[in-house]
């Protein structure tokens, strides 16, 4: 069943439902800050911008002394060389390392997580495991830059459909035994060539002394890890000090980030604070910001830009945006989400097969219940394919019986009655808590491609053809149908893509997505720092898509265009089939019977918390255990 409209029979405007939501779950103020107007996905005003007087003299006060130590700290930065930076990201490892268990137990409290279920690995993997990752890859680029080295140094590079590319994971050994039988790379843009790729890596860390002055962080809500990796990327790429704005949502974590970041918070290089929209608004204007980033929605990065999109100034908004004369005094970057494909190549499928990629599919919609920027949200499907009815009656299944989850975020409740009211006939699974829309042929599909619901929604809408045509179709489909460019997913059984071979590798190169994961989810992607993370270049303030510039970037490399996870197709052991291990070069082997990362993981929570604590103590006999539970997922 859909979930219950506010009064049976009564309709209700999806703006009224928005408003009503908004009202309900506004976060009480802390730190200082005052009621104001609602907030959004990065916790930045859903309405016009607060003027600063609203706020109280000792809120102002408090947020201009944080400026005022940063603006110390950013002088400071200046003169640390690059071997200091680097015993920095040490220290921080080491802090963080002892905040690990907190921070999983908070986040997945503040989520509504069984603290004893599988589905708190999430937490372990999307928080303390992602930073103590990153914290690494940044210390190994700063320690071959410290000696000299371009951080590409020993890096292969080649040329793939007219670009330079850096084949850039898996870097060390045990990157084979946390995510084996995934590769990494980077795409540079047409035109870079690999000598300059090497010479122009290293971003601001070239010219470690010239100060980027104060960037503003406005953190994301849902993913824990985010607004660390924000800070750290302000820092490392652009030499500027960070305030950090938590999203409402994650005020329970600020002791947590505190401790784990009081290297950087002792210095004056960073300082976090708590607040709502008018504490963000107060910030976006502040003279003392350089730069803004925001994590969000594309509506909130536009009314940041360009004001209010109703009310008295309205009129001026419009304008203002027509003429192209932002309100935002500074630079602003972004990373904003949209609705990401996933293409399903048809093939010769083994009812294993089928079964296996409905479980990835329905990993990419639910994990974080479905409140993720990059979150799979369409399903691309050849209506031709034989296998079609199989592989939606595996998709019905799994999508049913993956574990019971609140959608926790603000206003999912309202995303959800709005696909129900978009596509009557959807089918509710999981006791009426998340809707599958399987559009027929000659139905409207603009609502689940055009929409991101940040909840649990997924749609499937059918292409004709098969093979190369079908692959063509869905490519052009996923660039010019659906929203945003963050991330796209390919699922393609090895055979075919052999038999496709170069013409699948230009469909590729066609997909103008930041991120595209062949056989394995781009989450994979976002986890691995030493690959950028943001929408695909081109984006403007006018027509923002799914942000500006990128983060993540762990090698500091400038004028990338995308980023390309592979995976294998099948787990351990049928990912042993002769033929398709000839088929992909050896290249189709995975170690894991089933991912960590998968919500329907059994031991996913004790093999991802272990994942963890490898990376905090290297404890070699513990991570062995570790691996023992992950061959039983």
């Amino acid at each position: 069943m859909p979930p219950e409209t506010p009064a049976a029979g009564v309709p209700v405007s999806r703006a009224r439902r928005r408003r009503e939501a908004a009202a309900a779950t506004a976060p009480t103020p802390v730190a200082g800050a005052v009621a104001a107007a609602p907030v959004d996905e990065a916790g930045a005003p859903a309405e016009a911008p607060v003027p600063a007087s609203t706020l109280p003299v000792e809120v102002q006060a408090s947020i201009d002394a944080a400026l005022a130590a940063l603006d110390t700290g950013a002088r400071t930065w200046t003169h640390l060389t690059l071997d200091q930076r680097a015993r920095l990201m040490e220290r921080l490892h080491a802090t963080t390392s002892t905040v690990i268990d907190t921070w999983a137990y908070t986040a997945a409290l503040s989520k509504d997580l069984d603290p004893a279920g599988p589905l708190r690995g999430e937490e372990w993997l999307s928080g303390p495991y992602g930073v103590l990752t990153a914290f690494e890859a940044y210390h190994d680029t700063l320690r071959r830059m410290a000696a000299g080295d371009s951080p590409l140094h020993r890096v292969k590079l080649d040329a793939a459909q007219g670009r330079t590319r850096a084949r850039v994971f898996p870097r060390q050994a045990i990157d084979h035994l946390l995510v084996p039988g995934c590769t990494g790379e980077v795409w540079f843009e047409p035109g870079v060539t690999a000598d300059q790729a090497r010479r122009e890596a290293g971003l601001g860390q070239l010219d470690p002394t010239a100060s980027g002055g104060i960037g503003l962080v406005l953190g994301a809500g849902n993913v824990t890890a985010i607004p660390v990796l924000d800070v750290l990327y302000e820092l490392l790429a652009h030499n500027r000090v960070a305030l950090l704005k938590v999203n409402p949502t994650q005020d329970a974590l600020v002791p947590v980030f505190e401790r784990a970041l009081a290297p950087l918070i002792e210095p004056g290089y960073l300082r976090i604070v708590r607040g709502d929209g008018a504490v963000g608004a107060y910030l976006t204007q502040h003279p003392a910001i350089a730069h803004v980033h925001i994590t969000g929605a594309a509506d909130t990065f536009d009314r940041i830009v360009w004001g209010p999109p109703s009310g008295p100034d309205a009129d001026e908004t419009d304008r203002r945006r027509r003429e192209n004369r932002p309100l935002l005094d500074k630079p602003i970057t972004a990373e904003l989400g949209g609705v990401s494909p996933i293409i399903v190549v048809p093939g010769a499928w083994s009812e294993a097969d089928l079964a296996f990629q409905a479980e990835h599919i329905v990993t990419m919609r639910l994990q974080n219940s479905g409140h993720n920027c990059i979150a799979g949200q369409v399903v691309l499907l050849s209506s031709d394919w034989d296998q079609r009815d199989a592989f939606l009656e595996a998709l019905r299944t799994a999508y049913d019986a993956a574990p019971r989850r609140s959608a926790w975020y603000p206003r999912a409740a309202a995303k959800l009655e709005d696909a129900a009211s978009d596509y009557p006939d959807a089918t509710w699974c999981a006791d009426g808590s998340r809707a599958l829309i399987i559009v027929d042929a000659g139905a409207d599909a603009a609502p689940v491609e055009k929409t991101e619901y940040f909840a649990p929604v997924l749609g499937v809408v059918s292409l004709p053809g098969l093979g190369q045509e079908f692959v063509d179709a869905a490519v052009r489909h996923a660039n010019e149908e659906l929203i945003g460019t963050l991330g796209a997913n390919v699922l393609i059984d090895p055979l075919t893509q052999a038999a496709l071979g170069d013409g699948f590798e230009r469909a590729i190169a066609m997909l103008r997505y930041g991120t595209i994961s062949i056989n394995s989810w781009t989450a994979v992607g976002f986890m691995t720092p030493a690959l950028p993370w943001g929408g695909y270049p081109g984006a403007t303030l006018r027509e923002v898509e799914s942000g500006i510039g990128v983060v993540h970037n762990a090698m500091l490399l400038d004028r990338v265009e995308r980023a390309v996870m592979r995976g294998p197709f099948r787990p351990f052991p049928r990912s042993l089939e002769p033929r398709a291990l000839v088929a992909s070069k050896g290249r189709s082997f995975s170690l894991l019977p089933k991912p960590p990362w998968f919500v329907t993981a059994r031991t996913g929570a004790q093999v991802s918390e272990g994942y963890a604590r490898f990376r905090a103590d290297r404890d070699w006999a513990h991570f062995a255990r570790t691996l023992i539970a992950a061959l039983r997922g």
